[in-house]
């Protein structure tokens, strides 16, 4: 196991590589090129200087998140495979600089929903969180309106304003897409990628959808067990993977997540490790990252992947704002270091009881 930290990029974080660097324990980082827009090639000269960058703080790249999907391969549209090559040379382009590991989504229009991002919990830490009720109630033009209010300055990762502009066009797009096309459109895009994939040994994994259920009519596709395992046996090449999101997937208690785990053994590339509580069926906000804080069992998440060998990155995911920080709301630096130290502590404890 590598423990990583997600981090945006000098112009886009708060949090700098250094501070980073002074983590115990976290070893690399998750990245993008953030200025970039679904669809377009990453040029080798400006991934080679993200990765100068990352090095020269004395860390590494750990893996890519995201190389956003270009709408029209999630719908199947005509320009597709435009998009595919477009994609297939970005992949080239990062595996000849060494990176082999790319996060991504097949979410239509939200990367991510939450009603809220500054939820007030009783110790006066703030979070993200989510109302079933509230989501309902609002627009979702009006979604991106509020959660770009509440984002502290700062351009919320899945939520960028030059691509939400126009969401009643992106919503027009998805009208004739359901469950089925959108998984078929999905297994198109990663036959296409695969064989780039063998060649330079670059793991694609995907990221659950968030919420596990759908939001505004959208479909959703990668919500729990069954559908994962279906798409990693319609496209049985080990580099077709999971981003093991307990967030994501915790949305729905229902999830048996340690099952989940043991049923992905050598499919599960990369680790998004948070805490979650609910609230009610239709509500819940995310906690920091001890287990008792929460609703889920982090020492149960981390000993199934670890029994099932996992060796990938992982990174704990969205933290509480807390001690006064001001940061993109998830992703400030204190919580985040809280959350990877207690994961790393976790992770010993589990290593050595387990060769003792």
């Amino acid at each position: 196991m590598e423990m990583t930290l997600r981090w945006f990029g000098t112009p886009y974080d708060s949090v700098t590589l250094e501070q980073i660097r002074q983590i115990p324990g976290v070893s690399g980082v998750i990245t993008t090129l953030y200025g970039t827009k679904p669809g377009e090639v990453w040029s080798i000269e400006d991934i080679r200087a993200l990765r100068e960058e990352v090095e020269a703080a004395g860390l590494k790249i750990s893996g890519i998140e995201s190389v956003n999907i270009h709408d029209s391969i999630k719908v199947g549209d005509d320009d597709r495979d435009e998009y595919i090559d477009n994609y297939i040379q970005t992949l080239k382009n990062l595996g000849s600089e060494g990176i082999k590991l790319v996060c991504y989504n097949f979410m239509p229009v939200f990367d991510w929903t939450r009603s809220e991002l500054a939820r007030m919990r009783p110790d006066g830490t703030t979070v993200l969180a989510y109302n079933q009720s509230a989501v309902d109630a609002i627009r979702p033009e009006a979604m991106f309106e509020s959660v770009d209010k509440s984002a502290n300055g700062y351009i919320m990762p899945g939520w960028e304003p030059e691509r939400l502009k126009d969401v009643a066009r992106l919503f027009e797009m998805y009208n004739n897409v359901d469950e089925e096309k959108l998984f078929r459109n999905l297994c198109y895009f990663l036959n296409r990628i695969m064989p780039v994939c063998d060649e330079y040994d670059i793991d694609m994994a995907i990221h659950p959808d968030d919420p596990a259920w759908p939001v505004f009519g959208l479909p959703r596709i990668i919500t729990g067990k069954e559908k994962i395992l279906r798409l990693m046996a319609a496209v049985d090449n080990p580099h077709n993977g999971m981003t093991l999101c307990t967030g994501s997937l915790g949305s729905n208690p229902k999830n048996d997540i340690p099952d989940i785990i043991r049923s992905l053994k050598g499919r599960v590339h990369f680790a998004h490790v948070r805490n979650l509580r609910y609230n009610s069926p239709d509500d819940f906000e995310e906690a920091a990252h001890l287990s008792r804080d929460g609703s889920m069992d982090m020492y149960a998440i981390l000993k199934a992947l670890y029994d099932i060998g996992f060796s990938g990155p992982i990174r704990p995911d969205h933290g509480r704002m807390i001690w006064g920080e001001s940061a993109m709301p998830g992703y400030g630096l204190y919580d985040r270091a809280l959350g990877a130290c207690y994961l790393n502590g976790l992770w010993e404890a589990i290593e050595k009881s387990s060769q003792a």
